[in-house]
C-alpha cells in the first residue's frame, strides 16, 4: 500500500526523465444538482462481465473484468476509457461489494490484489471484494513520460536556476510537454474528481445501491471526494491513513520528507545491530553512508535490470517506498547489500517500481477505450500518474518569479526536513510549474458531508500521513466522521494492527462502529 510517493527530482544533478513531470489540461467538475447534465445512462446501465484473470501465476479464485467510463464527463460522446477491475467473490451470503483502493496516487489495484488480496478474505463472508486500476493507472489507459530518451538536465542542487532561471523554467515546461506527448488523451481528464465519478459508475455496474469502500492513504482522498460528490450513495466507508484535503503540495512535501527521514533513521538503528548490515554498525556513519551512496549513484549511475541507468534518486525513491512498513526492513537490508556489494539492482528496483516491474510498452497510442495488457504498462506509470494526479488535485501554481524568489528558502526547508528525501520531494512542487491550475473542488467543496457515519483510521507513527491529518480531515468532513486512533507505527493500520483490522472488518461486515476517539495499541494486538 502505497501512498505519498515522489518522482525523480531535478535538484541534484539528475535528469528529468520519463518518470517525471506531467501536464494537466483540466478536470471536469461535478454537475450542479439543479442541472441534470449530459446523458450518462449508457454508462450506468452496464454490468461487469467477470472472467479468469489473464497471465501466469494468478490466484485461481481471482476474477477480472472492466467497466467503460466517459473520457470527459462533460462530453460523454467524445470518447471512452475502459477501467480494469478484479474481485474475489463472496463465500457466504452476499450483501454486495466492498471497493478497495490501495493508494499512491498511481498504484494499480489489480496487480496488488493478485499479490496481497488474502489480507481481505474475512470480508468475503458477505461481500465481493473488488479493486481497480484508476484512470491513467496500470491497465486503465496508463500515462507515461516516455522511456527517458528525452532527458532534460539541470545542474547540481538547482544552481542553474539561479544562473539562468528562464532556461530552467523552460525545461520544466519541456518536461511537461514530453509527458503529454507520451500519455495520450486520458491526461487532461486524470485526477481524483473524475476518478471518484468513475467509482460511482463501478458501484452501479457491480449492482450496488450504496458504495461500501476501504481506501488507504491517497485512497482516503478519493473516498472523501466520492462522499462529497455522491453523499446519498455512501454505504460503509473506511479511510485508513488519512490524507490532507487542504494543504498545498509544498506543505505535503515537507511532511513527507520529515516522515521518511524519521523512518530511515529507525531503519538504520535496526540495521546496524546486524553484522550483515551494508551500512555498517555505527548509526552516525550509516546515515552518512546513505548520503554518500546517493551522491555516488547520481554521479555514476549503474545499469539497471532493464538497461536504463539507476541513479541516486532512483535509490531515494526505492528507500521511500520500502520504509513505509517495518515488515519490509529485512528485504530492504538485503536489497541494499546486493546493490552496494554486487551492483545488482534487481531487488531494490522491486521497491522503486512499487513491488512490480512490468515491461515497458513500445507503443503508447491505443484505440479509443482500449484496456492495456499488463505487459504494456509503462515502467514509469506509477510516478508519472502520481505526479499527474497530485498536480490535477492542487490549485496552487507558483509563477516563475515565485519559484526563483522562494527556491533558496524552500531548498533549505526541505533539506533541513531530510538531507536524503528533501531534494527529491521538492521536485514534486517544481514540476507542477507551468501546468494549468488544478481543481479547487477538493479544497473548497469536500467538507461538511451529509453521509452515514464513516470510519477514519489514523496511525500515530505513520511516516506518510501524519495523525494530525486524520484529526483535521475528520473535523472538515463533519459529524459523519468517526476517528480510530491507532497508537502504532507504519503507513496505515489495517495490515499492521490486528486491532484495527478487527474494528474495520466489524464495521464493514456488521455496521459496528468504534466510539469516536477510541484507540488501538500494541496491547490490543496481543489479544486473541
Amino acid at each position: 500500500m502505497l501512498a505519498k510517493l515522489s518522482t525523480r527530482p531535478m535538484l541534484r544533478r539528475c535528469a528529468v526523465t520519463g518518470a517525471v513531470g506531467m501536464v494537466l489540461l483540466g478536470t471536469a467538475l461535478p454537475m450542479s444538482t439543479d442541472d441534470p447534465g449530459p446523458d450518462l445512462s449508457r454508462f450506468y446501465g452496464q454490468e461487469v462481465t467477470w472472467a479468469k484473470c489473464p497471465g501466469e501465476g494468478q490466484p485461481k479464485d481471482l476474477q477480472c473484468g472492466k467497466v467503460t467510463v466517459p473520457l470527459d464527463y462533460a462530453r460523454p460522446k467524445a470518447g471512452t476509457l475502459e477501467l480494469a477491475l478484479a474481485r474475489y467473490r463472496a463465500t457466504g451470503e452476499k450483501r454486495g461489494s466492498v471497493l478497495l483502493n490501495f493508494g499512491g496516487p498511481g498504484v494499480a489495484g489489480v496487480p496488488g490484489f493478485a499479490g496481497g488480496g488474502k489480507e481481505f478474505m474475512e470480508l468475503t463472508d458477505n461481500y465481493d471484494i473488488v479493486t481497480f486500476d484508476p484512470r491513467g493507472v496500470g491497465r486503465s489507459s496508463p500515462v507515461s513520460c516516455g522511456d527517458g530518451q528525452e532527458d532534460i538536465a539541470v545542474d547540481d542542487d538547482g544552481s542553474e536556476l539561479g544562473r539562468d532561471p528562464q532556461h530552467v523554467l523552460a525545461q520544466f515546461k519541456k518536461a511537461a510537454d514530453v509527458c503529454a506527448r507520451h500519455s495520450g488523451p486520458v491526461l487532461p481528464h486524470i485526477g481524483t474528481v473524475n476518478a471518484a465519478r468513475d467509482m460511482d459508475v463501478m458501484r452501479q455496474a457491480l449492482g450496488d445501491d450504496k458504495l461500501n469502500y476501504l481506501g488507504f492513504s491517497y485512497g482516503t482522498r478519493l473516498g472523501a471526494v466520492y462522499a462529497a460528490q455522491f453523499p446519498e450513495k455512501v454505504g460503509r466507508l473506511v479511510l485508513d491513513g488519512v490524507d490532507t484535503l487542504t494543504e498545498p503540495l509544498t506543505e505535503q512535501g515537507l511532511v513527507g520528507a520529515q516522515g521518511q527521514q524519521k523512518a530511515l533513521e529507525e531503519f538504520i538503528n535496526w540495521c546496524v545491530k546486524d553484522i550483515a548490515c551494508p551500512l555498517g554498525q555505527d548509526p552516525r556513519e550509516a546515515r552518512k553512508e546513505v548520503l554518500r551512496r546517493v551522491d555516488s549513484l547520481d554521479e555514476r549511475p549503474v545499469p539497471s535490470a532493464f538497461g536504463e541507468p539507476f541513479s541516486g534518486q532512483d535509490l531515494v525513491g526505492a528507500l521511500g517506498q520500502a520504509l513505509y512498513s517495518e515488515d519490509l526492513w529485512p528485504s530492504l537490508e538485503r536489497a541494499l547489500a546486493s546493490l552496494f556489494w554486487d551492483g545488482d539492482t534487481h531487488a531494490i528496483e522491486a521497491f522503486a517500481s512499487g513491488g512490480a516491474a512490468p515491461r515497458h510498452r513500445e507503443e503508447t497510442d491505443e484505440p479509443d477505450g482500449a484496456l492495456a495488457d499488463a505487459e504494456d504498462v509503462p515502467l514509469d506509470n506509477l510516478p508519472a500518474a502520481m505526479m499527474a494526479i497530485n498536480c490535477a488535485d492542487d490549485p496552487d501554481r507558483p509563477t516563475g518569479e515565485e519559484i526563483v524568489g522562494r527556491l533558496d528558502r524552500l531548498r533549505a526547508e526541505y533539506e533541513q526536513a531530510s538531507p536524503v528525501f528533501g531534494p527529491y520531494r521538492l521536485t514534486g512542487v517544481l514540476l507542477c510549474y507551468g501546468r494549468p491550475r488544478g481543481t479547487d473542488f477538493i479544497r473548497d467543496e469536500v467538507k461538511d458531508v451529509h453521509t452515514p457515519k464513516m470510519l477514519l483510521v489514523g496511525t500515530r507513527g505513520d511516516p506518510a500521513t501524519p495523525y494530525r491529518w486524520t484529526v483535521e480531515t475528520a473535523k472538515r468532513l463533519g459529524p459523519s466522521a468517526v476517528v480510530l486512533d491507532n497508537k502504532g507505527s507504519g503507513h496505515t493500520g489495517y495490515a499492521s494492527s490486528k486491532c484495527v483490522h478487527r474494528k474495520v472488518d466489524a464495521f464493514l461486515l456488521y455496521g459496528t462502529l468504534p466510539a469516536d476517539g477510541s484507540s488501538c495499541g500494541p496491547e490490543d494486538d496481543r489479544e486473541s
